[in-house]
């Protein structure tokens, strides 16, 4: 008997497997088509929301934005880490800045774990240029233009606008810029080199599995800090007559090594120059990963109050709120925070900053210019856009501007303008709180309109979900390419 049940078997054996490979496709198939259709239905209603609001017969907007710039060498993390035999710690652990090998170890490994981003100033010269030499030839490396002005400046640039760029390069640098990119500042002979350690969602370094695609930056950058090329910028704002000033890529002067006074001198400076310059002119600070709590509170003296506009990550953001509150720096936060959580954390800042600029304005005492008020707050999140922007301010179309902001997510991170719905995935929840409030309204995500928007007391709110990109290319420059597209529909 049991030779004959093996005989039937293996008679029988291909034509049962294939019934279960085809009753596998039946069951599977509708749920599979309807997951590709419903990709596709958000796709085209993002494509459509964005659509509504051309460029088209109309003067190109111009931009200034400042300061610095690098190259960026961008490496697979885990290959370099292993390539210069860096083992795993098992001892995860912030640093502000990075001194020796133990370092770089444990603070990769607290960042790599829940994939936050992270940026950090490496004390070690001899260190980080072993780093840069190892990556030299590191199968799959790439080098790109880097620093968050040159990246902000070239998607700009590629979405229509006139750029005048505000940083010192070399002319090879400046060769690779749109010609629509203008540039004020030194020529340097050698550039920095920022070292940038991708990974996607799911690698592996020892026992450490990373929960997303992210990467981790070092840097020895000793140029950059100085903001050089503010002088140059501010003699050439007057005659290029911006219709919008962004600043970025303040982090260079986290945890650098300065004189006393140095950096206070740079940043009233600045602010000088923003406080200067028209007040129809709307100003936009684009965050970064700040860690030391004293440039945090010099931006907050020099810097935010003279900004009209604030683009920040999901780390970011609860940082600044920690500290307008009053609280220590949050080094690292839920890196895939709900909607209302977000949200929440989006009208503190709102309300406090907005307070801060009233109760500047009531101080006869203060020897710097009268604070502005908050008008448009952008957070970008891996799962979703997020804008608050004030009614009747200056800031228009921000429905199209976030669906812009979220295209421009996957268009990044997958390195391709095309979207290809087959390489993404909705991870934003199938509805979302528009508070953790209880008793909070909930909002359904509708294929057909994706980006959700309302109003509260003096401001409008849009949500819109990302497409996250599956097939991962570049995860560094992200934050800059979205901030600046979520900003071109709306000069």
């Amino acid at each position: 008997m049991e030779g004959g049940g093996r005989a039937s078997w293996i008679k029988y054996g291909p034509v049962v497997s294939l019934f279960v490979v085809l009753l596998a496709l039946w069951f599977r198939s509708p749920q599979n088509g309807g997951l590709d259709e419903r990709l596709d239905t958000v796709l085209s209603s993002l494509l459509r929301a964005e659509g509504k609001v051309g460029m088209n017969n109309v003067a190109r907007p111009r931009v200034a934005v400042g300061f610095g710039g690098c190259v960026d060498l961008i490496v697979d993390g885990v290959a370099l880490l292993n390539k210069i035999g860096l083992r795993p710690t098992d001892q995860p652990l912030h640093h502000d800045y990075i001194e020796n090998e133990v370092q770089l170890a444990q603070s990769f490994a607290y960042f790599f774990a829940p994939g936050a981003a992270a940026e950090r100033f490496m004390f070690n010269d001899t260190l980080f240029s072993e780093l840069v030499e190892a990556s030299r030839d590191l199968p799959g490396n790439r080098w790109a233009v880097g620093g968050n002005a040159p990246v902000m400046a070239g998607r700009l640039a590629t979405e229509g606008c006139d750029i005048l760029l505000g940083g010192s390069f070399s002319p090879d640098f400046t060769d690779v810029f749109s010609q629509h990119i203008t540039v004020a500042g030194n020529i340097v002979e050698e550039p920095d080199i920022h070292l940038i350690l991708e990974y996607p969602a799911g690698a592996s370094w020892g026992p450490y599995t990373s929960r997303r695609a992210n990467r981790y930056i070092v840097h020895s950058d000793d140029h950059n800090p100085y903001l050089d090329s503010m002088e140059e910028f501010a003699e050439k704002l007057e005659d290029f007559k911006p219709d919008l000033l962004v600043v970025g890529g303040l982090q260079m002067m986290d945890n650098f090594p300065f004189q006393s006074g140095e950096r206070d001198a740079l940043l009233s400076r600045l602010a000088h120059l923003l406080s200067s310059s028209s007040p129809q002119i709307g100003v936009h600070f684009e965050m970064a990963s700040f860690v030391e709590e004293s440039i945090m509170e010099d931006l907050l003296h020099y810097v935010i109050p003279h900004a009209d506009s604030l683009g920040m990550n999901e780390q970011e953001l609860p940082n600044l709120l920690s500290l307008l509150k009053g609280s220590n720096i949050t080094v690292l936060s839920d890196p895939n925070p709900r909607v209302a959580t977000v949200l929440d954390q989006m009208r503190e800042v709102y309300r406090i900053m907005n307070q801060r600029a009233k109760d500047s304005g009531a101080d006869s005492e203060r020897n710097i210019a009268e604070a502005k008020p908050l008008t448009r707050l952008h957070v970008h999140t891996l799962a979703f856009q997020a804008m608050i922007v004030t009614r009747g301010s200056q800031w228009k179309n921000t429905m199209s501007a976030t669906a812009k902001a979220s295209l421009t997510a996957n268009r990044h991170v997958c390195g391709s303008d095309h979207i290809d719905p087959s390489k993404a995935r909705l991870i934003m929840d199938d509805s979302f709180s528009v508070s953790r409030q209880e008793g909070s309204q909930r909002i359904p995500l509708q294929e057909t309109r994706p980006v959700s928007c309302w109003e509260e007391d003096d401001y409008e709110i849009c949500v819109a979900p990302v497409l996250v990109c599956t097939d991962v290319y570049q995860t560094a420059g992200g934050g800059d390419n979205i901030s600046a597209a979520g900003l071109v529909l709306q000069i």
